[in-house]
Parts: structure tokens; C-alpha cells; sequence
């Protein structure tokens, strides 16, 4: 808990909300106002004394709805935390309702009613203690907690014999304040202040965004959705320390780095050329206008059928390629680099698992448009030597349309085959992934693989069109089952409440929770019993971000072109793809034109191979069930070069 307060001096803000079981803070205390007494601030922060002791018990706990009246639960405090659950074992499973920080909060006392309120600024939480004695040894024990000192804000959180932080060992702490000073305000349990443990958050959430989707909520949501989780989800649940510092990244000489189960491939040294350290901020041009493209008409006899088959309009497309979308999921690879450094499996499995959500995150504001679809053959490669991967990915099959990708650095090494079943049910199109994620760190030997959720986007024809993603993700271990882990990413309620919302546990052999984790895909995934310690979250937008079909800035820099990296590339990697590079320059006319060429080269591609009785082979990728690398991409890169090969003629 200690990563999380602030300085007593600091002004007071709210840090755990749980809006299913506190009366709002604009609540008035109607009766016996005059008998009300403020509980004296808590003084600066003085010498290290003896810590306040525990207490826990029964109290009565108000709620205005539903259920309004006083009821019975069991509230445990601790280091400044009043903690609260419908029962002791619930505490001690983790299953918490909420968390109180006593030392930010206004303590006002009703000595005639036996009646205790806290202030968050947030929330006012009513409390009330039915016995004489109990309610001194109460205000006695919330008067030490709130005139205590606040532990040092850098110090691991402390670990409490429960069963959901048997791997909070090591204490992973959300990130460091600035200089000597503490976290600011309401944001002070989220907000990143430089470490490499999460990502840098913004000062401020974006003022604008879809209201179906963002629905306006402050930064503190994200302790809203973790503590409902506790009660949310317990079905799903009850199913029968790392290192923080990220070390120098590089692509070294000879260096392990393959998919290929049977052995180590001793990869080619690689120079690294491609856009410098400055990247571009925004696109060459807006999107354009959608026009009179009329949607129900194009779709009105496709519904409840597969539409990869289905050609639509350039104007509905993004400049991005769906080989390019999959390694967008690669944003925040760092979480794989830190679990490749983790000694404690399952905090290894806990970073893993972040990654996973964090794939979804930059599709929050791209409701509005599709990838283009990848022809047969189409490649794409990403070398980032700022983030210590190299990337490649392959159109594998046509029918069924597959994309294989694999990427690999000093401390990972990531590959998936992925085919997706689109439906359009005459309002919404639903997306199902088929296929598999990978990561194999080569450190420990652990293998882990993971199923993709389905997506959903809402008012396809109507708008403003809103993006969803649901489903269970189970995450193992082929190396060792002792544990795994699963993330539930859950339905919006139909009063809109869980928008964006996973819930997780990480899990013994038997099923025993060892690890609680819940968040939203689009902001954030914390880890513990509420408020949480933050393991990711999800980086900034970039100020244009509406101007530029809702990019990420990572987006932004996948489709960079310099004449250093087209003498490299091959005539097969999208970056080259007229269409796609004529929609980002805003020539819609032109990108219409060339998409139609493309998909009728491909089709008479197609034809003369049918007629031939010629498959298709892969180029950069084998297999059939699933495709791995054959790991000669990088080899020909660099001898003889893409230049001095024949390749397919796509565009």
C-alpha cells in the first residue's frame, strides 16, 4: 500500500472508489450535526515512530443503493488502509469491496450515535459501531492510522497473509514520484513518474472521445472496475519479485531467436537501417470524407455471413495493413522484456498477461475504419532498435485469409498465425480470431500461449461507431503447468456499466488464486487487492490523434518510408503498397483506382495457379496447421539483399 500515499501536507484527494457501496459525496449528515466532530489533521510528517496497530472487526457500513439501510462488514486497518468485504474469509481471499486511505481523508465523529465518516473527496463512507467499548477502541485506532506517518512512497507495498499476494513478494510498484516529493493528487495510485516499470501516463485524459465508449470517467475508474471485480466475477474465479530495471536492448551477432521447437537458430548479424530516432507525429493528410458510400447497401445481402470475401470502398480503410496491425500488439513489449527478467514465475505469467491485454488498447478509437486486407504474399517487416525487436510478417493464405508474424529480441521471442471470421449481424460486425498467440523467453524456458477475445463494433451503419472486445482469454505455460492464468474481457452491461473491463487471476495447478488482476483494456491492468499496483498502462494519445484515424504514436511510425529502408525492403512489404500509401497521402481517387488493380492481379494470380494446378507456397513462413518461421528472411536480407531476388509482382 505504501507505493501508493502521499505527503500528509499535500492537499486531499480520493484514493479507492467502489461505487456500488458509498453514498455520494455531496450527502448531508441530517441529524445530530451539532455532535459531529472533525478529527484534527494529520501533522507533517515528523521521526519514524511505532506503527499504529491492526484492527478489524464487524462494523455497520450505510449504503443508499440498492439496498439502502446499514449493513454488516467485515473492515480490517492497517497501515492507514480501512480495507472492507462482506466477510472475514472474503478479506483474506482478496475479495475485497473496497479501500479506504485514512491518513487522505476527513475523519468526522459522532460520539452520541457511534457513528464514524470518512471523507475521500470522492465518496463519503458511513460507518457505525453498535457497542460503547468498540466504538472507542474504533476512534482510537482510526485516530492513530490517520495522524500516522505515511510510509516512504518508494517502499515495496507490504505484504499481508492473503492468498491473492502470494506473489507479491518483490511488491511491484506502479513507478517512483519526482524528486523528493510525492505523487500528485487524485492520480497519485496511477500515475507513472519516469520508471520503466509502465509506461509514462498523461497529465490529463483527453477531452474529447466517443461517449458511448470513454463515458467521461477520470483516471480513478480503473479502481471502480478493480474493486467491483472482487464481486463480479467470482464464478470465473473460483474455476477448480521481479527485476523493474530494463536493461540495454539490442539485436546482438549470432544470438538465439527462433520459433522452431526442435533447436536454436544462430541468426546473422543485422544492421539495423531505417527511420532515426525522430518519428513523424502525424500523417500527411486527414482522413477524407466517407462521401455518399452508402454501407446498407453494400452490406444488406451479406448478413450473417463471412465478409473477407466481401470487396468494400477504399474511403472505410485505414493506411494501415492488417500484417502491420499485428505488430501494433508489439507496443509495449517492454512488459515482455521485464517478464523475461522476473525470477518468480508468476510474475513472469503476470507481465505476460498484461501483454496480452495491451494488444487491444490501440484499438480504442479506430472503430471508425478497417485495416487493408493483406494480399497473398504481402510481407511486412519493423526493425526497432529502440525497442530491442525485429519483426516480419507474411500474407500465408488467401482462403482462409492468414497472417503469420514472428518477432524476436535479446529476451523474446513472439510468433502467432491468425485468421479472423468477420460477421455482419445488420447493425454490428463481429470479429473471431482464430489461432494462437506464442512467446517462449529464453532465460527460464518458458513457453506461453494464448487464445485471442472476439471484437465487436457497434453502429456499423448508423454511428458513431464504437468498438468492444469480450471473451475469456486462458493463458499457459507448456514448459511447466503449475501456473496459468485467465482474463475474462467483459460484455458492457446494457446500462453501460463494465465498458472496457477485464478481470483476471492468476492460478495454481489446483485452481487456488494466487494473483488477482483486473483493469481496462483501453487504460490499464493492476494487480492485488484494491486500489492495486499498476503493471501496466497504456501510454498517451498523441494530441492530433482524431486527424490521424485515432493512431497511437507507435501506429504512426509503422508505415514510414526513407530511402535508407526502400533499398532494403522487399517489393512484397507493405510499405510499398501504392494504395495503402495513396490513402495516407489523402488521394482517395488514386487509392480506389490502385486497390481495385491490386485485388485483380490477385485475383488472375489466382486463376493461373488454379489452372496450373500450382499451390501456394510461403515464402518466409512453414507449415499448415500452424506456421512458424523458416528463419530465412533475415539471412537473404542481408546476403544477397531483397534487390538481387525475384519476387511475386503483388502491385
Amino acid at each position: 500500500m505504501g507505493s501508493h500515499e502521499k505527503d500528509p501536507s499535500s492537499p486531499k484527494k480520493a484514493l479507492s472508489r467502489s461505487n456500488s457501496t458509498v453514498s455520494s459525496k455531496h450527502s448531508s449528515i441530517q441529524q445530530g450535526s451539532e455532535s459531529w466532530e472533525v478529527v484534527e489533521e494529520p501533522r507533517a510528517r515528523g521521526s519514524p515512530g511505532r506503527e499504529p496497530d491492526r484492527q478489524e472487526g464487524y462494523l455497520l457500513k450505510k449504503r443508499k443503493w440498492p439496498l439502502k439501510g446499514w449493513h454488516k462488514r467485515y473492515f480490517v486497518l492497517e497501515n492507514g488502509i480501512l480495507k472492507y468485504a462482506t466477510t472475514r474469509q472474503d478479506v483474506l481471499k482478496g475479495k475485497l469491496h473496497g479501500a479506504i486511505d485514512v491518513r487522505q481523508s476527513v475523519m468526522s465523529v459522532n460520539k452520541k450515535a457511534q457513528r464514524v465518516d470518512l471523507d475521500t473527496e470522492e465518496n463519503i463512507y458511513h460507518l457505525k459501531i453498535k457497542s460503547a467499548e468498540l466504538f472507542a477502541s474504533w476512534v482510537s485506532s482510526l485516530c492513530s492510522h490517520h495522524q500516522g506517518e505515511s510510509p516512504d512512497p518508494l517502499a515495496p507495498a507490504r505484504k499481508t497473509p492473503t492468498s491473492s499476494q502470494v506473489g507479491g513478494i518483490l511488491g511491484w510498484t506502479c513507478g517512483t514520484v519526482s524528486g523528493n516529493g510525492a505523487p500528485d493528487a487524485v492520480l497519485s495510485v496511477f500515475r507513472v513518474h519516469g520508471h520503466g516499470s509502465c509506461p509514462r501516463a498523461p497529465d490529463m485524459l483527453p477531452a474529447k472521445g466517443r461517449e458511448q465508449q470513454r463515458s467521461q470517467r477520470s483516471i480513478a475508474s480503473l479502481a471502480d472496475s478493480h474493486t467491483e471485480f472482487f464481486d463480479a466475477c467470482e464464478v470465473f474465479l473460483s474455476a477448480s519479485s521481479s527485476e523493474n530495471e530494463v536493461g540495454d536492448l539490442r539485436i546482438g551477432v549470432g544470438r538465439e531467436g527462433s520459433a522452431n521447437l526442435g533447436g536454436l537458430v544462430e541468426l546473422p548479424p543485422l544492421e539495423l537501417p531505417g527511420p532515426g530516432p525522430q518519428h513523424r507525429s502525424r500523417l500527411p493528410a486527414p482522413p477524407a470524407p466517407p462521401g455518399d458510400v452508402s454501407l446498407w447497401g453494400l452490406l444488406r445481402s451479406s448478413v450473417g455471413k463471412d465478409l473477407s470475401r466481401v470487396a468494400l470502398p477504399v474511403q472505410l480503410n485505414e493506411p494501415l495493413n492488417t500484417l502491420q496491425r499485428l505488430c501494433e500488439e508489439l507496443e509495449y513489449s517492454t512488459l515482455l522484456d521485464r517478464a523475461a527478467r522476473a525470477r518468480d514465475p508468476r510474475q513472469r505469467l503476470v507481465y505476460v498477461a498484461a501483454f496480452a491485454v495491451s494488444a487491444y488498447a490501440s484499438t480504442f478509437y479506430r472503430a471508425g475504419s478497417k485495416p487493408f486486407n493483406p494480399v497473398l504474399g504481402e510481407t511486412y517487416e519493423c526493425v526497432r532498435p529502440d525497442r530491442g525487436f525485429r519483426f516480419i510478417s507474411e500474407q500465408v493464405s488467401h482462403h482462409p485469409p492468414i497472417s503469420a508474424c514472428h518477432a524476436e529480441s535479446d529476451n523474446f521471442i513472439f510468433w502467432q498465425d491468425m485468421r479472423w471470421k468477420n460477421k455482419f449481424w445488420g447493425k454490428s460486425l463481429e470479429i473471431v480470431p482464430v489461432g494462437t498467440v506464442n512467446v517462449r523467453l529464453p532465460r527460464s524456458g518458458d513457453h506461453f500461449e494464448w487464445n485471442k477475445v472476439t471484437t465487436c463494433i457497434h453502429n456499423v451503419l448508423s454511428g458513431p461507431r464504437w468498438i468492444e472486445h469480450y471473451g475469456e482469454v486462458l493463458i499457459r505455460n507448456t514448459r511447466d503447468a503449475s501456473y496459468h492464468c485467465k482474463i475474462t474481457f467483459c460484455k458492457a452491461r446494457y446500462w453501460g456499466a463494465g465498458a472496457n473491463e477485464v478481470q483476471g487471476a492468476v492460478l495454481s495447478r489446483s485452481g487456488a488464486v494466487v494473483e488477482r488482476l483486473a483493469g481496462k483494456w483501453h487504460e490499464g491492468l493492476f494487480r492485488g487487492p484494491a486500489p492495486g499496483q499498476c503493471v501496466w498502462r497504456a501510454n498517451p494519445m498523441p494530441t492530433e490523434h482524431e486527424r490521424n484515424y485515432g493512431f497511437t504514436q507507435f501506429a504512426l511510425e509503422l508505415n514510414e518510408l526513407t530511402p535508407e529502408l526502400r533499398r532494403v525492403l522487399p517489393s512484397t512489404d507493405t510499405r510499398l503498397r501504392p494504395d495503402q500509401r495513396y490513402l495516407e497521402e489523402g488521394n482517395v481517387a488514386a487509392a480506389e483506382a490502385q486497390k481495385r488493380q491490386i485485388e485483380q492481379l490477385q485475383r488472375d494470380r489466382r486463376r493461373v495457379m488454379e489452372e496450373n494446378n500450382i499451390t501456394h507456397q510461403a515464402r518466409f513462413f512453414s507449415g499448415k496447421e500452424s506456421w512458424v518461421t523458416n528463419n530465412t528472411y533475415w539471412k537473404l536480407r542481408l546476403d544477397p539483399g531483397f534487390a538481387h531476388l525475384d519476387s511475386a509482382v503483388l502491385w
